[in-house]
């Protein structure tokens, strides 16, 4: 058998249908758009006139002459009047036109679709002895983990360019409480914390040394 010969066809086949599922079926899109979110529709000029018992404005030919030298008075209503919001389920439609909603999909269903090749990969292990090849399962959860600080690299660019400060702020506190978190986790002891971290490492690292002196690389 080629090195990576099962998991490499099985990596192929479900990034082909990660790319043909996409526009018809997505887990993420599923999330925002199957009813359980719902978004208010704006009311209508002539709801909100009728509510403040004011009449519709009408545009008169003399008005229409001086559209281009005046503007016409903003709309107001008081505060207090009895308007009730109509509710919708939010649809794809509405869900495209949030900022980052195609990142968050994509991302979201590439990590869907890594689970399953990682869960794959890890019940073949069980099943065949493949200790030589290369384990594409963990390059799935790489590339997700990779893909997700980028979105998050994006996300803080956005928020710090912005005129308002209020986000920089919430993205330095959390920052900071990162960091103390990480520095509490140092104190504690490593009964506490053990993972098994070393073990797995040392396998991918003689994986690592296997592969790459097939490729006639030398491994040090």
């Amino acid at each position: 058998m080629a090195l990576m010969g099962v998991q490499l066809v099985v990596s192929l086949l479900v990034a082909s249908i990660m790319q043909r599922m996409a526009p018809h079926c997505s887990f993420a899109r599923w999330l925002l758009c199957n009813g359980s979110l719902f978004r208010f529709k704006h009311p209508s000029e002539g709801e909100l006139c009728a509510l403040a018992g004011k009449q519709m404005p009408k545009n008169t030919r003399r008005d229409r002459r001086q559209n281009g030298a005046s503007e016409n008075k903003p709309l107001t209503v008081p505060k207090d009047i009895d308007l009730h919001l109509e509710s919708a389920p939010i649809n794809a439609l509405d869900a495209l036109v949030l900022r980052f909603f195609l990142e968050y999909q994509w991302l979201i269903d590439f990590a869907l679709y890594s689970l399953g090749v990682y869960l794959f990969t890890e019940g073949y292990y069980c099943l065949v002895d493949a200790s030589k090849e290369v384990n594409i399962g963990a390059i799935w959860c790489l590339l997700t983990i990779l893909f997700t600080l980028r979105t998050l690299f994006t996300l803080m660019s956005h928020y710090f360019r912005s005129e308002e400060g209020g986000e920089r702020s919430v993205c330095l506190a959390f920052g900071f409480l990162s960091l103390l978190v990480a520095m509490l986790v140092l104190v504690v002891r490593e009964d506490y914390l053990e993972f098994g971290l070393e073990p797995g490492l040392a396998s991918v690292f003689d994986n690592l040394e296997v592969f790459l002196k097939r490729q006639g690389w030398e491994w040090s």
